[in-house]
């Protein structure tokens, strides 16, 4: 599992204990996303390349450095929207191409419902984004597209993952580093995560329903 980096921080696991609890209010929940995407998006963009420009402060002119590539966030719909927003904050410039997947609850498979992605023209680089790595099958079918768009560096961020879905993805996407909050027991005989959180796009987007 050498491409896969869980983050191992106090505030990450403090964060994590709301973000489980059937407690939490869809308000506070899309605020812990929001919280754990920044923390995720900072590990995972701490290798960026940069390139010398020269600045003029109040004082003096200087060399600083900025961004050099571009950059691509692609959110998994509809979970993965929630984690745009903190992506955006750290990288304001980076464009967004959306990808709807949604998984078949009786085979458990990825169906494609929407795609943004485009035929030419690749970022950079792009950072794939859904709150939960489950069987990996949508996450290996958005790699899917980004290789066929000819993106050379692609990385897969997630809040929270199983073995299962880590797996998937590495035996056939073994290049792409996978950035987790945390990696889970495993799945359910219905392909959720255990202990996991529910379903995080119901959660997000408050459209959970009783009984």
């Amino acid at each position: 599992m050498s491409q896969v980096f869980e983050l191992s921080h106090p505030v990450v696991q403090h964060h994590l204990a709301s973000l489980r609890s059937v407690e939490t209010s869809a308000v506070e929940f899309r605020n812990l996303v929001n919280r754990l995407t920044l923390l995720l998006a900072c590990e995972a963009t701490r290798d960026l390349p940069l390139q010398d420009v020269i600045v003029q402060t109040p004082l003096t002119s200087m060399t600083a450095a900025r961004l050099s590539q571009r950059i691509g966030l692609v959110p998994i719909l509809r979970a993965g929207i929630g984690m745009v927003e903190p992506c955006l904050q750290l990288i304001p410039s980076a464009e967004v191409w959306h990808l709807g997947l949604f998984r078949d609850e009786e085979t458990a498979q990825p169906v494609h419902y929407y795609s943004k992605i485009p035929a030419e023209d690749p970022v950079d680089v792009a950072f794939v984004v859904d709150p939960m790595l489950a069987t990996g099958g949508s996450a290996s079918a958005a790699l899917e597209a980004l290789v066929a768009w000819g993106v050379p560096d692609i990385r897969l961020l997630s809040i929270i993952a199983a073995p299962e879905g880590i797996d998937r993805v590495q035996n056939q996407f073994s290049e792409v580093p996978i950035y987790v909050c945390v990696v889970d027991e495993g799945l359910n005989e219905q392909k959720f995560i255990v202990p996991g959180l529910g379903d995080a796009g119901d959660r997000i987007f408050n459209t959970q329903r009783s009984g």
